[in-house]
């Protein structure tokens, strides 16, 4: 059972978070409704949509939220910056070792950006989803998400007129999984994020894994 005093620290903790990034939303408003975001997404709920993390904020409706997740703008990569920094200050160890994976998101509709019938590893089969690289960090001291990319499709990348309007940024071009995933790796390595090894498995696009160790040597499994 979790001690007040723990509970306390959490609390602190994701107060000192807030205040960090803070600085990459450009009103007070969205700096609130970010705090009681990451509120909700901690907390014990049994579902975290727009409803659950709602009532978690003390809202009468799930407005509020969807208008922060949809509306609002903030600086999103200096986000990831900010969550790259204290990942390194808190769980850093020259013998970590670096994850890149993809995932898939079930979607029913066509207009999220991304989504096609594609393979998903979630679901183990073809559905129609979007897809996401993801860049892990795992060390003796705990683990974290350090990075992410959504995998555009070319049937995405050359229609304009979708691009349009689902407001895919200009320079946004096709690239494949495994060309996401070494421009994150780079980003985290430029940005002297300390690690031994690094370990990569697309099941979409490669049949086998690969563990790259720092010096530059490569392992493959099937």
């Amino acid at each position: 059972m979790t001690s007040v005093e723990a509970a306390e620290d959490w609390a602190r903790g994701l107060d000192e978070l807030a205040e960090r990034i803070a600085p990459r939303f450009c009103r007070i408003e969205a700096r609130q409704r970010a705090r009681s975001y990451l509120g909700g997404l901690m907390a014990p709920l049994e579902r975290k949509n727009g409803w659950h993390l709602a009532e978690a904020a003390g809202d009468a409706s799930p407005d509020s939220v969807q208008d922060f997740l949809s509306r609002m703008r903030w600086a999103a990569d200096a986000v990831r910056d900010d969550l790259r920094a204290y990942v390194v200050e808190h769980l850093g160890d020259v013998d970590a070792v670096m994850a890149l994976d993809e995932t898939g998101f079930i979607k029913k509709g066509e207009h999220s950006v991304g989504v096609q019938r594609q393979y998903s590893g979630t679901a183990g089969r073809i559905e129609n989803c979007q897809v996401g690289v993801f860049l892990g960090y795992a060390s003796r001291h705990g683990h974290a998400l350090l990075d992410r990319a959504l995998y555009l499709p070319k049937t995405w990348a050359g229609d304009e007129e979708r691009r349009r309007i689902a407001w895919v940024p200009e320079d946004v071009s096709f690239a494949t999984k495994p060309k996401l995933g070494i421009k994150m790796l780079e980003r985290a390595l430029d940005a002297g994020v300390p690690c031994a090894w690094v370990t990569a498995s697309t099941e979409a696009t490669a049949p086998c894994g690969v563990f790259w160790s720092a010096a530059g040597s490569a392992t493959c499994w099937r």
